[in-house]
């Protein structure tokens, strides 16, 4: 997840009972879990679903091209940016299930689409997204190990804060009023930081191949996207449109990541290393929804699930859900779950209170 959707801090638990405790360093509390969820067939992938959706979003985002050329030079044609965000951001989240190796058994496959979701439509690079999110996906919350809790623009927690002054420190003690603004420039920044990786000497390893191949599809995204608006549409129409666009995508994007983990359990260093169960649950909120929901934030609402399984086809997310719940409920593991709204109160009400010492200050 890129740095301005990250998460943190809430206060810990009660310790489990000590049989609780002692299964779970037996690493045997998700066993019993994945072992059910295999049984249901959960984990089979889910290919033509897939391949409808990813077919269906592309003939949509031709059609907005097709809209352009027909009516670009006409300021109604910035209405277009709207959709276009949305199935940008559609292809955001399809990159992400090929990161993740839920589209087909072939990694070669996976890996083909998800540089033409993120390279080639988004502009975002593969391989910084890969190293980043999987770094994410193993220590969550970890302030130590995640890089999504790295205070940068933002902070999440209060001793992240401490010591901040200028304007790190005005944005510090405003950051819950400035989160959304902030993420109007997410789009920007993922094609950003994506071209960083790429240049940088510490970014992810690849071969001189695999750079190459990124770095001729993120600039091709780069090319391709200029010239359709520059071509349809007069400089002044294209600049407004690209900014709607990417604006609108940041936003979107926002909306999906930022609930998933602020102001969830923080893993203590010093104490008592927690199984990969507790590890994923425990730091992790879910979002109550259906059909509307799942489709608009990518099947992210069920956060719990997609850490505990990350290779899990996303239809198949909510048919587990009902299972971990229950396997939860029964090892007397916190289960989060909330509403849409109520999901933003509680990640911008953390980020709030993660900046009161400055604000009293």
């Amino acid at each position: 997840m890129p740095q301005a959707f990250a998460t943190l801090a809430a206060p810990l638990p009660a310790p489990p009972p000590a049989a609780a405790r002692g299964t779970q360093r037996t690493g045997s509390e998700f066993t019993p879990l994945l072992r059910t969820v295999k049984e249901q067939g959960l984990l089979e992938r889910r290919t033509g679903w897939y391949a409808l959706g990813i077919t269906a979003n592309l003939l949509a985002l031709a059609a907005v091209a097709v809209g352009l050329m027909l009516f670009g030079h006409s300021w109604w044609s910035l209405l277009l940016a709207v959709p276009l965000a949305v199935l940008s951001a559609r292809a955001g989240f399809f990159a992400h299930d090929a990161g993740h190796a839920q589209i087909g058994a072939d990694k070669r496959k996976d890996r083909l689409i998800q540089l033409l979701h993120a390279n080639l439509l988004l502009g975002m690079s593969q391989e910084w997204w890969n190293d980043k999110h999987n770094r994410h996906h193993a220590n969550p919350n970890h302030e130590e190990k995640d890089p999504d809790v790295a205070p940068d623009v933002l902070v999440f927690s209060r001793h992240q804060a401490e010591g901040r002054t200028g304007f790190r420190g005005w944005l510090a003690r405003h950051q819950a009023w400035l989160f959304f603004p902030l993420t109007t420039l997410e789009g920007l920044a993922l094609k950003v930081y994506g071209f960083q990786a790429l240049f940088s000497k510490d970014g992810p390893r690849q071969t001189r191949r695999e750079r190459l191949v990124e770095g001729g599809l993120l600039f091709a995204h780069v090319a391709g996207y200029a010239t359709l608006l520059l071509t349809t549409m007069s400089v002044g129409q294209a600049v407004v449109f690209a900014l709607i666009h990417q604006m609108l995508l940041g936003v979107h994007l926002g909306m999906a990541f930022a609930p998933n983990h602020k102001g969830m359990e923080v893993p203590d260093p010093d104490g008592e290393p927690w199984g990969h169960l507790r590890r994923q649950v425990l730091t992790s909120r879910n979002i109550r929804g259906g059909a509307l929901t799942d489709w608009f934030l990518g099947g992210l609402n069920y956060q719990v699930e997609h850490h505990l399984f990350p290779n899990m086809p996303r239809p198949h997310l909510r048919l587990a859900q009902p299972l971990v719940r229950a396997h939860c409920r029964a090892l007397g593991i916190r289960y989060t779950e909330t509403g849409f709204v109520d999901s933003y109160r509680q990640a911008l009400g953390h980020l709030h209170q993660v900046g009161e010492p400055l604000r009293a200050a």
